[in-house]
């Protein structure tokens, strides 16, 4: 986009939401959910969990707007990357800030009847994705500035959503559920290595100490090949575990897993690696979707 045609409107809070990147919310909760048993299913845990999960994804996109924005590393100049509210000029702090606080109360709104109908303690699930959330970049030590930003969304966005969702329906965490919970959580962590790969030279000048910037360019490549590997390995052990034969089918995401593990074996950087994230989002609705569909029908 050009400055010419960036939104002023309602559009720029769906803009700074990025939407490319729910689908690392929304995949976990579907594989949670299809993993346990079909006669236990409840519709109404899945919706709560599903609503924490994408809530939670949209505050913590607004908050990273807003703390990099006041910290001057969404400087347009300086990124490859799509535009931001705060450093694109679309929105004051104040404004994104309002708005990250808007949508941490709807995570927590989804989340009370989790809190209320099925264990209380899921309150402390929910407020350390929240703390999480504000603290990946906001804060006076965030720790995404410190390169534990895959960590956290290895954490919250693989174990805590795929396990989660299968707990609120079942009360119980089993070997399926959390070999699940790795699977989504490396895709999704593979999201942000590719992001955080490109945005390597901008953020190095900017202080800001991701892991890749830490580990270099290298490296951080070959990450991206473990986090895209990983999951495909673990479908054999995952359709053993389920006795759901049709898991199998999540192997279709090797398709667009292999174009992208090229292009990023292959060199490409700055704006070549914009494709790049765009793929790996596929892989991860590929396979969460396919996973999901095989446990649930599956025989």
């Amino acid at each position: 986009m050009t400055p010419s045609t960036l939104p002023t409107d309602w559009r720029r809070w769906i803009l700074g939401a990025r939407p490319r990147t729910l689908p690392a919310a929304v995949a976990p909760v579907l594989v949670g959910t299809a993993a346990a048993p079909r006669e236990e299913l409840v519709w109404w845990p899945f919706a709560c969990a599903l609503g924490v999960a994408l809530f939670v994804q949209i505050a913590t996109n607004y908050a990273n707007d807003y703390s990099d924005g006041r910290r001057g590393t969404d400087d347009p100049s300086a990124r490859v990357g799509p535009p931001r509210l705060v450093g694109n000029g679309l929105a004051t702090p104040s404004e994104v800030k309002r708005a990250t606080m808007v949508a941490f109360a709807l995570t927590a709104l989804c989340g009370l009847p989790l809190v209320v109908f099925v264990q209380p303690w899921l309150v402390l699930v929910g407020l350390a994705a929240i703390a999480a959330g504000w603290f990946y970049t906001g804060g006076p030590r965030p720790y995404g500035y410190a390169g534990f930003g895959e960590a956290f969304v290895f954490v919250f966005f693989g174990l805590v959503a795929t396990v989660g969702s299968f707990y609120v329906q079942t009360l119980e965490v089993s070997w399926l559920a959390v070999g699940c919970g790795v699977a989504m959580g490396c895709l999704a962590t593979a999201l942000l290595v590719v992001n955080n790969l490109r945005d390597i030279p901008g953020d190095t000048r900017s202080g800001k100490r991701t892991l890749a910037v830490r580990i270099g360019d290298r490296r951080t490549r070959g990450l991206y090949l473990v986090l895209l590997l990983v999951p495909m390995l673990l479908v054999p052990l995952l359709a053993g575990l389920s006795g759901r034969l049709l898991a199998a089918l999540a192997l279709v995401a090797l398709i667009p897993a292999r174009a992208a593990v090229t292009q990023v074996l292959g060199g490409a950087r700055g704006r070549g690696l914009v494709p790049v994230l765009a793929r790996t989002g596929l892989v991860q609705m590929v396979y969460g979707g396919l996973l999901a569909f095989g446990l649930l029908i599956g025989g």
